[in-house]
């Protein structure tokens, strides 16, 4: 089997390549790893260990071997540098944990690795996951394939390019505020972030702990379910967020009708309902225009649209960055050059060394935020600021329980932008906030949701359509994204060299 087809495989075909003996999990790594290397300048990869990825292959070779059979069986994967991982080194995109080798796997992880699946390596990301451009990372940027001039969002940016550029099949990735959904949006890949608490966050590297998610970012949505099965399920004697709801097999819907649909119209009887907030003036054109063809795709396979509104959709950028920076503060005060993370090479006494450390490991936005999660939660401003947040949170999610009550799935653009240039909003943070705008709110109230490709802006950039799910129906949404791609052919597009 030639090189060009093993990376334009996706996770399923290359499966059955392999079950089959087409080829083998040893050359599909090789290939894969070579094309990486091949195309380092876009910034994905932060490291490999050839030799051990090689080892994993070979191991899934004689599995097969042996008669098993599994739909991840041998697939190589590389996952998100916020993911301990043994044999590599695990930084979270930061100096503060430059060269740090992990004893252990993360859940998540280990949860592929049982399941069969060969790690190429660990990708890029902003640091310790705060950011929406990937601009963060003290590694470099990673490049935005489609146009090696922007971004490729962030912060599972180094994720969403390796599957753009055909250099994984899929990836991990991880969703605090919309670091899976809008790096999808931006690279033309299907993302998902399942409901909070459904993936194990025990070995991700904290940022906020209410809110970090892992999920899985592919081609497809059918890969994406195939990833988040073996991803997903308790893990409470290691997570405390951990949720006790058993594992489920988010494959079992797909390409099924709805019940009373039919093959032409599989979503027949599904309301999608469309806030009214994510359609106004702060999003784009081109944006909106991509959208509303998409939503009219799901017309046509039998969806109805529904108008409703989430009325405290901007109040989620202010609770959100009191919320997740108050939670930074507090998991990021372990990074203090004595128990974990970088020392400073000279340093006058154990203060000294405490900030000559810290103000050297942590790069500027990661400085931002522990400031600003100190300053929300110091005496005299806990109750104004954090404790009000955290109000507003509430009030957020019920907005949600009440759009519920007319719809069944929630659509709308994933970011209110196509991609934006490198540098282009370096100066201007608040900017760079800003443009989370519609995948905030589905964070606070823990709801999953999902970026699938929905067709492309001006200068031919990708736009992303939104799905948000009530609480536990990953497989609902997986089911209306998978009908939509069997419909549509946006999510097979490929940046041009690629």
């Amino acid at each position: 089997m030639s090189a060009k087809q093993i990376h334009e495989m996706g996770v399923a075909e290359l499966a059955a390549a392999i079950a089959d003996k087409k080829t083998s999990a040893v050359e599909a790594a090789q290939t894969l790893l070579a094309r990486a290397k091949q195309h380092q300048n876009l910034g994905a990869y932060l490291a490999f260990n050839e030799d051990l990825t090689l080892a994993q292959a070979k191991a899934a070779d004689a599995r097969i071997a042996a008669g098993e059979r599994g739909p991840l069986l041998g697939v190589p994967l590389a996952h998100k540098d916020i993911f301990v991982t043994q044999g590599f080194p695990s930084t979270a995109g930061s100096k503060m944990l430059e060269g740090y080798q992990s004893p252990f796997d993360a859940t998540v992880v280990a949860n592929l690795a049982r399941a069969g699946a060969v790690t190429l390596g660990k990708l890029n990301c902003d640091e310790f996951a705060m950011g929406g451009s990937n601009e963060n990372s003290a590694y470099g940027v990673a490049r935005n394939p489609w146009d090696a001039e922007r971004v490729p969002g962030g912060s599972s940016g180094g994720s969403a390019v390796a599957v753009a550029a055909r250099l994984s099949p899929a990836t991990t990735g991880t969703d605090t505020g919309g670091s899976i959904r809008q790096p999808a949006s931006f690279c033309n890949v299907t993302g998902i972030k399942p409901t909070y608490g459904r993936c194990s966050r025990y070995g991700m590297v904290a940022f906020a702990s209410s809110l970090d998610q892992a999920g899985p970012m592919a081609r497809s949505a059918a890969d994406c379910a195939t990833l988040l099965t073996a991803m997903a399920g308790p893990d409470i004697d290691r997570d405390s967020t951990s949720l006790d709801h058993p594992a489920e097999d988010y494959t079992l819907l797909l390409g099924q009708p709805r019940e009373g649909a039919s093959a032409a119209q599989p979503l027949k009887g599904l309301r999608i309902g469309l806030p009214k907030e994510f359609f106004g003036e702060g999003c784009a054109p081109d944006v909106v225009a991509a959208v509303r063809a998409a939503l009219a795709e799901y017309e046509k396979l039998g969806a109805t649209l529904v108008d409703i509104s989430l009325p405290r959709t901007e109040l989620s950028i202010p609770v959100y960055y009191i919320i997740a920076p108050a939670e930074a503060s507090s998991n990021l005060s372990r990074f203090d050059g004595v128990k974990f993370g970088h020392r400073a090479a000279k340093f006058d006494d154990l203060t000294d060394m405490y900030k000559k450390s810290r103000s050297e490991g942590f790069g500027p936005e990661v400085q931002r935020r522990i400031m600003i999660g100190t300053y929300v939660l110091s005496h005299g401003y806990y109750d104004a600021y954090y404790l009000k947040a955290q109000q507003i949170r509430r009030l957020i999610a019920q907005d949600f329980q009440q759009a519920f009550t007319q719809c069944d799935v929630i659509a709308g653009p994933a970011a209110p932008t196509t991609a934006w240039k490198i540098g282009e909003m370096s100066d201007d943070p608040v900017a760079n906030y800003l443009a989370d705008i519609f995948t905030l709110p589905a964070s606070l109230a823990g709801l999953p949701g999902m970026s699938v490709p929905a067709g492309f802006g001006a200068g031919h950039l990708p736009v992303g359509l939104q799905l948000i799910g009530n609480y536990f129906k990953e497989a609902e949404l997986l089911q209306a994204a998978h009908a939509f791609q069997q419909a549509t052919d946006w999510h097979t597009k490929t940046p041009e060299g690629f």
